[in-house]
């Protein structure tokens, strides 16, 4: 477990920069301070799940992708992060309401180590990130959950953040290159779009 804090950092600094991408003010470039991530803004909207719920039901419907328990690394007066190990270069990862316990995000994240194994290690992380959107999206099959995957990898190759909207749900993808790559999903609070507005937004921020 080594790796675990650096991989939660990186997981956690994959939604730094949603405030930005998200809000119309303009930057102050004196300001020193970087943007709170989305789901820790006052507000922020929980899926109607706790990590224990959501693992017991997830494993049940993917017995190939099992998740081990989550557990705590972090606790604040907001939220807890939780983490779960799958394999040295594989890790799920979550922040957690206080009181409620209720999930805030679910990220996927794989560190890619070169070496015969790369193959291998990168199927399987392919997998778990296409099972967590299946969950989601219940009308997913196996193939159009891995083709969603590859357009939402595809459009944010490269980009430490990259988010795009759809309905409740809101897709972030952080490719940081050979040092790791994060899948997440969280919920939106919806309000009435204007009346020529899409229900499916892209959004990217680039370091």
């Amino acid at each position: 477990m080594k790796k675990l804090p650096g991989v939660l950092l990186l997981s956690i600094a994959l939604t730094a920069s949603a405030c930005a991408a998200e809000t119309s003010q303009p930057a102050d470039p004196a300001a020193s301070s970087p943007p709170t991530a989305s789901y820790l803004m006052a507000g922020a909207p929980t899926f109607d799940m706790t990590i224990a719920q959501f693992r017991e039901k997830f494993n049940a419907s993917y017995v190939d992708t099992p998740l081990l328990e989550f557990r705590a690394i972090d606790s604040g007066a907001a939220l807890t992060r939780a983490a779960s190990k799958i394999n040295e270069t594989l890790y799920a990862s979550t922040a957690l309401e206080a009181g409620t316990g209720k999930i805030k995000t679910l990220q996927i994240t794989w560190l890619p180590l070169p070496g015969p194994d790369q193959k291998a290690a990168q199927a399987k992380a392919m997998a778990y990130m296409t099972a967590l959107l299946r969950f989601f999206e219940p009308t997913l099959t196996a193939e159009t959950g891995r083709k969603k995957l590859d357009s939402l990898l595809t459009a944010g190759k490269g980009e430490r953040y990259f988010a795009r909207s759809e309905g409740a749900l809101r897709f972030v993808v952080s490719d940081s290159g050979d040092k790791g790559l994060t899948l997440a999903i969280e919920p939106i609070k919806l309000t009435l779009p204007p009346t020529n507005s899409s229900d499916k937004t892209d959004q990217k921020q680039s370091q």
